[in-house]
């Protein structure tokens, strides 16, 4: 079993109310708009970070992570990018990537919208954790907490925050 963190647009901001709910997972999933390279090792000096670049993250990042993310997980194939859109509504350059991976779990971020919805054309499962940073237009700070286990995600917890 993995207990993951996913988070999205920190755009260079973490604090203390993110940095506690990592100590209680096995992984950090970050989906992009990181801010900073600074960021980013804070974090992997922490847990196992697999994240990808965002708009917003210079070369320094870039030459770091990749901007599309495939991987397996307890027995699910894994696809995240930063700006992917959602069901029904895939950004262009990034369907056909799913429609030849084929994910159980496609994760984007750059919306600043939590979804979590279930994609029964695709069959998968598409998360976007909205942003956790301070910058944007949301009104809500989110990330998302939840386990893998035998194939299966489960206990899926959205974790929310005052934005000020």
């Amino acid at each position: 079993m993995k207990k993951i963190l996913l988070l999205s647009d920190t755009h260079n901001y973490l604090d203390e109310a993110i940095l506690k709910h990592v100590k209680s997972v096995d992984e950090i999933w970050h989906s992009g708009d990181i801010g900073s390279l600074h960021l980013l090792e804070e974090l992997q000096n922490l847990k196992p970070v697999r994240a990808v670049w965002g708009n917003i993250d210079g070369q320094d990042l870039r030459v770091r992570i990749p901007k599309v993310e495939k991987f397996e997980c307890e027995g699910l194939r894994i696809m995240m990018t930063h700006i992917g859109g959602y069901p029904g509504k895939y950004d262009s350059s990034v369907l056909p990537q799913i429609v030849e991976y084929k994910p159980n779990i496609f994760i984007s971020g750059h919306s600043h919208i939590l979804k979590v919805m279930n994609d029964s054309k695709l069959h998968l499962l598409h998360m976007n954790p909205g942003a956790v940073g301070k910058t944007g237009f949301h009104k809500q700070r989110t990330m998302i907490r939840f386990e893998i286990e035998n194939g299966v995600p489960k206990n899926l917890a959205v974790v929310e925050f005052n934005r000020w």
